[in-house]
């Protein structure tokens, strides 16, 4: 019956039936009593109804305030749940944050792996070379300038101390050496002789005085040797310029900053000619290897708030160039690149890159990192130990997935040996394509481990180009490797005071980075550069191109490597070394 159901209420009424007369009065008075039983039944009977309608309607009410109840239990627990695994999120990421600060920063399976049994040899050594790894034998530094320093015992000791008796010399010496450098400052005064004409021949000046010295600042003070190591104190071996003027102080060279400062900024149009020659050979390029960071500028602006601004890096195969600029858009590489940019680019999975409009016109294929794929997971691995065991499992896939890789690479394409290496490896990419599916599958699946598998499920095609492209690697360690040096330059002195300041920066990064990567030897570089801009009177050489390593002879490489090379034999005489200053300038 349903508890919304009402039910009229009757009157009683107690209506006392005629009785003939022919019946017996007895049998009237039973009757008359049993009418009246009958009467109060009925009454009885519809009180009951009443009842039984008001018990249904607070059975109605309380089944809706349990139901409610009941609903917000359920969303309280659901709610409890949801809270309960934001706080085991939060305390998972607080720990991977304090890892990445006060914990190590290597990524080598020796700090990142859970602990092992020792092995029989002992643990492994936190640096230096490890047990058992073969050494590199001793260094040959017989190609330094040698000067010989007899040692003799004094004349008081040449005899017994007994008996007096005079010791006798044995042929031969015991040799040792050691190493010394003395850095000298000095000062050039140069002379500039005079004379005067004697003759009377029209049209010629009556007094002559001999040119001075080639000044890469035409009224400057500060020579090519000092600039050179100015240059590659604060931009090769990223010291800051106090601590440059601070090493001059202790050669007693009193140089003000101010003057140093000052040079700096003209010598920035020296070496922009020659950037902008890198630059244009960087996007001729098929394959780059790019990533970006901070770099503060400390110069106010009105269409920008703060002081960061970015240093983006794009490494080729032969050369190392770094841009600055006020933003971290994609219309920094999009802008660098320009419209005839075809090849591939090995990136991390900043969304700048997939906006550029090469990547959606298709011109550049984007190939991501599995190093940064590694990095989540071991996340996952040191932000929740009861997790420890899926991502440790994880991290062994993409190790084998790098050892397949190393493996196919070793081989020579074309071979059974390597057609058997590259389906060994796209047998283990596909596996872990469908452990990744079938993971992700489960409704049970924790908040890390979904995370970190939706961003490999979306990251998949750019994660897969190594495999059909051999010749890309499978990471972008390559750029962070040429970005680091820049990052101990923010470090050391917290990026540049001036916009003039951060363009010389990014240009002497890219330069010195790139002759670097070619083996070259920066100070000699430097040293017949500023000669050459010394010669055309603090202006760029002509054809300022030729000083870039691609553009060089293999002598004129060879000429300002710096490969360790023997002393000339005295037989055969001396050997060329001269710089390219002369046939490049």
């Amino acid at each position: 019956m349903d508890g919304q159901s009402s039910y009229p209420l009757v009157p009683v009424i107690t209506v006392v039936p005629e009785i003939c007369d022919d019946v017996p009065d007895e049998l009237q008075l039973e009757l008359a009593r049993l009418w009246r039983k009958f009467c109060k039944l009925a009454v009885l009977f519809f009180l009951a109804l009443i009842l039984i309608r008001r018990l249904r309607l607070q059975i109605v009410d309380l089944r809706q305030q349990a139901n409610y109840w009941r609903a917000q239990h359920q969303r309280a627990v659901q709610r409890e749940a949801a809270l309960a695994e934001q706080v085991r999120q939060l305390q998972g990421e607080i720990r991977e944050w304090k890892r990445r600060l006060f914990g190590r920063k290597s990524e080598t399976s020796a700090s990142s792996q859970p602990q092992r049994e020792p092995s029989p040899q002992g643990p492994p050594r936190a640096r230096g070379q490890q047990r058992g790894s073969p050494g590199h034998g001793r260094r040959d530094h017989d190609h330094l300038p040698t000067s010989h320093e007899p040692r003799t015992l004094p004349e008081d000791q040449r005899c017994c101390p007994d008996c007096g008796e005079p010791y006798e010399e044995i042929p031969g010496t015991q040799d040792g050496y050691i190493f010394e450098v003395y850095v000298r400052a000095h000062r050039r005064v140069y002379h500039r002789h005079r004379y005067r004409r004697v003759c009377q021949c029209p049209g010629q000046p009556a007094i002559l005085t001999a040119p001075p010295p080639d000044k890469v600042i035409l009224k400057g003070t500060i020579g090519v040797s000092l600039w050179v190591l100015i240059l590659q104190h604060k931009y090769e071996f990223f010291q800051p310029l106090h601590r440059v003027i601070a090493e001059l102080r202790s050669s007693e060279m009193q140089l003000p900053s101010g003057t140093i400062v000052g040079g700096l900024k003209k010598l920035e149009s020296l070496f922009q000619p020659l950037y902008q020659a890198l630059l244009e050979h960087n996007r001729e390029a098929e394959q780059w290897h790019c990533d970006e960071t901070r770099w503060p500028v400390f110069v106010s602006q009105q269409d920008k708030a703060g002081f960061v601004w970015y240093l983006w890096v794009s490494v080729t195969v032969d050369c190392v160039a770094f841009l600055l600029d006020p933003t971290r858009a994609h219309d920094v590489p999009e802008k660098h690149f320009g419209d005839k940019a075809e090849g591939i680019m090995n990136v991390d999975r900043y969304s700048a890159y997939k906006a550029m409009a090469q990547v959606k016109k298709g011109k550049i294929i984007l190939s991501f990192c599995w190093a940064h794929v590694r990095r989540d997971f071991l996340g996952v691995l040191t932000g929740w130990p009861e997790l420890t065991d899926w991502a440790w499992e994880w991290i062994e896939q993409i190790g084998a997935l790098y050892e397949c890789n190393d493996q196919r690479l070793a081989l020579e394409d074309g071979t059974s040996a390597y057609a058997e290496a590259d389906q060994k490896l796209r047998t283990q990419i596909e596996q872990m394509r469908q452990r990744s599916d079938r993971e992700l599958a489960e409704p049970k699946l924790r908040q890390p481990q979904r995370k970190v598998l939706t961003s490999l499920q979306e990251h998949w095609a750019g994660l897969n180009v190594f495999v059909d492209h051999p010749e890309i690697p499978m990471d972008n360690n390559e750029a962070e490797r040429w970005q680091r040096g820049p990052v101990v330059a923010r470090k050391n002195y917290y990026g540049s005071g001036s916009i003039w300041s951060g363009r010389l920066a990014a240009m002497l990064f890219s330069l010195f980075q790139t002759l670097q990567m070619w083996g070259m030897d920066t100070g000699k570089w430097l040293t017949a550069y500023l000669s050459a801009c010394a010669q055309a009177r603090g202006k760029p050489p002509p054809r300022p191109e030729r000083y870039l390593p691609w553009n060089m002879t293999p002598q004129e490489r060879d000429n300002l490597s710096i490969t360790i090379k023997k002393p000339p034999d005295p037989c055969v005489g001396p050997t060329d070394t001269s710089t390219p200053t002369s046939s490049t300038g």
